[in-house]
């Protein structure tokens, strides 16, 4: 079971980062900033990152203010 964020999530198979993030409710992939086991991966290579059991990810979303 892959971690996201210190939660364990099930995985049944493989999946695009840019899935992954859909189905746990980041719809919004511009106002994120992802860590895949400890490395950054660049909003550009959403869709070609595969995430699989293994994986630990960290996901900050940035908030606006004034």
């Amino acid at each position: 079971m892959m971690k996201l964020n210190g939660t364990t999530i099930p995985l049944p198979s493989p999946m695009p980062l840019s899935q992954l993030l859909e189905e746990q409710g980041y719809p919004n992939q511009a106002r994120i900033a992802v860590e895949k086991n400890g490395e950054i991966v660049p909003r550009s290579a959403y869709a070609d990152t595969w995430i699989d059991d293994a994986d630990i990810l960290e996901v900050v979303s940035f908030v606006g203010g004034g």
